[in-house]
């Protein structure tokens, strides 16, 4: 009987033969043995590809970004069709070995297209799905993938594929073809000092070079900035020779000059000066962190090299006691950092007002794109994060260190992240610290572009970064537990609507209100996602009951049907809406209510001022925009309102927001965005449960 210690032993003395006849990948007659340590038969050299739709394709595949990563699905011709043929996780599905575990990987099996006509073929004979015997190899190979993905520093070896083609469950498990390449394990980057991103967020004191003295350069906005939004200019220095003060900040001549080390340092001159300067800021000590403003640097052919020289030796530097001074950046807009009280984006404060819609704020938005960050603010100013930073091209911290870091942060619930793409390996850092992120109760929404080849070639240009495998990148963050989204639309609102309802108990019976038939409709034809779909909850009696009540009171009982969703007619008013909602929410057959609330009716209070009904407007206490608020506040399920209507109707959505309900313009974009975010809410449940440390 095949195990994992068995497996390992196996394919130790196997590799070791491999290498010592100095072959990188193994012999026929070792996959020969290596399929036996697995308890399978390794079919003869000259068979033909399976016809058979129930073959599998299993593969450990080492990749830049996640390290190993285990894949299953369709083998056989249909793995010849390849993944763009089938709907997502119908061809493959994936997960970093790190991250899973064989119950945990067959339960992601169990969606593709291969195990759904082996469970029916199953079923059809009468027998039960080979779940135990799947379970069972994805473990073996599983632990295979963990002693050899390269992490061990003593293990001579890693695995760089391992792919077992056309595997068929029946009384043996048959293997059609198999290949098996090996490696020497890659060097590990030098840690970075993360606590000292506290520095970064949080400074006490904070440099600037670059900064003009009679021109409005770069370095002169953001040193207005950073007095505009507050912070005290006497804890600023300029690092300028030849100048005593600028703006009213005292200036240094140089770096060996400034009075004490620096919490913060913000670079902003010339590309062609920073590596010099780099060298001359280890040198001294003069900060824990570095903001690198400079566009150019490592995204040129000839800034390639230099870039990468500068960053090996900001990386030896974090090997030295005190683990040397953070680098954020280069191509950075820069931070800005409500908790540290400073704004140091490079953009004017009159081009982008930042409203502050939120006494405390549980959100933060790390982007790779400057100016990604600046139109999602700009856009949707209730976001307004704790911290917004854009981390440019990665010389030294990456999307993952900053992950991990505020993974950590117990005020944090709400993560949105920009990616480009990853440094090498840092993909996997990322998915821990998602994981980890998940496992303390937050929720990490990502957005990753260059997902087209077009795209990525775009990314290429941009930030220095590499795009990377787009269907690897959803696969193995959704497994990890990160909320993943296809386009800048969808970030917006998954982001939006994460923050409105963090902790709030989500559910999949979903109730429908509207006083527009259309809308009634459209909230039920928008609730599916391609992997999962809410249901209109089955309303009981004692909500039929109570919603008949609400409609004689308005005289709307003979004009309405009572079910789910519902069309409570235009006639309805403001009370009305709320009365129906409140006892949609008290069924116990109701999750969450997406609620239209018809501006453009009548007797809705929606307009900033009424000239048909004077005082019959937003100012009204008993008006949409002062009652529905604190229903949804108090409530522990969600309570989606819709504002469907054009600009007219821009007052009535911005108060709501700003008192703290979640609000969309569309009903279907609405619901899409609660059915995406109530399918992986279940799904972070679900991996607390799996994952959780024991107590």
């Amino acid at each position: 009987m095949p195990s994992e210690v068995s497996v390992k032993a196996a394919a130790a003395a196997l590799f070791a033969q491999a290498a010592a006849a100095g072959r990188d990948e193994l012999a026929r007659g070792e996959l020969e043995e290596l399929v036996a340590s697995f308890g399978g038969v390794l079919a003869a050299e000259d068979s033909a590809p399976a016809a058979d739709a129930t073959a599998v394709r299993i593969a450990l595949e080492h990749t830049r970004e996640f390290g190993l990563v285990l894949r299953a699905g369709v083998g056989g011709l249909d793995a010849r069709l390849g993944a763009a043929e089938f709907a997502r996780d119908r061809a493959a599905v994936a997960a970093a070995v790190e991250l899973t575990n064989a119950a945990d990987f067959l339960r992601l099996f169990r969606r593709t297209v291969v195990y759904q006509r082996i469970a029916a073929l199953a079923a059809a004979a009468g027998r039960r799905a080979p779940d135990a015997v799947l379970e069972f190899c994805f473990g073996l190979v599983l632990a295979l993938g963990r002693e050899y993905a390269g992490a061990h520093r003593d293990q001579p070896h890693a695995l760089r594929l391992l792919e077992l083609a056309d595997v068929r469950f029946g009384k043996t498990v048959t293997v059609g073809a198999a290949r098996c390449q090996i490696g020497a394990p890659a060097p590990a980057r030098a840690p970075r000092p993360l606590a000292k991103i506290d520095k970064l967020l949080h400074p006490a004191s904070i440099g600037l070079v670059g900064v003009s003295a009679s021109g409005m350069n770069f370095g002169r906005i953001i040193l207005k900035n950073l007095m505009g939004s507050g912070y005290p200019r006497e804890r600023l220095t300029i690092v300028r020779d030849g100048e005593t003060e600028i703006d009213g900040v005292r200036c240094a001549a140089n770096l060996a000059a400034l009075p004490h080390k620096l919490d913060l340092l913000i670079v902003a001159v010339g590309a062609d000066a920073v590596p010099a300067l780099v060298d001359e800021i280890i040198a001294t000590d003069a900060a824990e962190s570095v903001m690198l403003i400079p566009g150019g640097l490592g995204e040129t052919a000839k800034s390639r090299a230099p870039a990468a020289a500068m960053a090996e030796r900001i990386a030896a530097a974090h090997a030295r006691p005190g683990g040397g001074p953070i680098f954020l950046g280069a191509n950075c807009l820069g931070v800005v950092s409500h908790a540290g009280g400073y704004d140091s984006w490079f953009i004017p404060l009159e081009r982008l007002p930042k409203p502050q819609k939120k006494a405390e704020r549980n959100a933060v938005l790390v982007s790779q794109s400057g100016a990604f960050m600046i139109t999602r603010l700009s856009r949707n100013p209730w976001l307004d994060p704790r911290y917004m930073m854009a981390i440019g091209n990665q010389t030294d911290l990456t999307h993952g260190d900053f992950l991990a870091y505020f993974a950590a942060r117990p005020e944090i619930e709400t993560i949105g992240v920009y990616i480009e793409g990853f440094r090498d390996g840092d993909g996997l850092a990322f998915a821990r610290a998602v994981r980890a992120a998940v496992l303390a109760g937050k929720e990490v929404v990502v957005y990753k572009s260059g997902r087209t080849e077009a795209g990525a070639g775009g990314v290429m240009g941009h930030t220095a970064s590499i795009a990377g495998d787009p269907v690897l990148f959803d696969a193995v963050l959704r497994q990890a537990g990160a909320i993943v989204t296809d386009d800048f639309e969808a970030f917006d609102d998954l982001f939006y609507i994460a923050g409105a309802l963090h902790g709030k108990r989500v559910g999949p019976r979903l109730g429908g209100i509207s006083g527009a038939g259309f809308e009634a409709v459209g909230i039920a034809d928008a609730t599916a996602t391609p992997t999962f779909a809410l249901q209109m909850g089955e309303i009981g009696e004692a909500t039929v009951a109570r919603v008949r009540e609400v409609l004689a009171a308005k005289r709307l009982d003979a004009l309405v049907e009572v079910r789910n969703p519902i069309d409570i007619n235009p006639g309805a008013d403001d009370e009305a809406h709320l009365l129906v909602t409140e006892a949609f929410l008290a069924d116990p057959e109701i999750d969450a209510v997406v609620v239209g609330l018809d501006p453009t009716a009548p007797a809705i209070r929606a307009l900033e001022s009424s000239r048909l009904r004077p005082g019959h407007d937003l100012s009204d206490p008993a008006g949409t925009v002062h009652i529905f608020p604190p229903l949804a506040a108090s409530c522990e399920k969600p309570v989606i309102g819709i504002v469907d209507g054009g600009p007219l109707y821009d007052a009535m959505a911005a108060a709501m927001m700003d008192r703290g309900m979640c609000v969309f313009r569309n009903c279907a974009r609405g619901t899409r965005a609660l059915a995406r975010y109530t399918e992986a809410r279940l799904e972070a449940d679900a991996i607390r449960r799996r994952y959780a440390p024991a107590p």
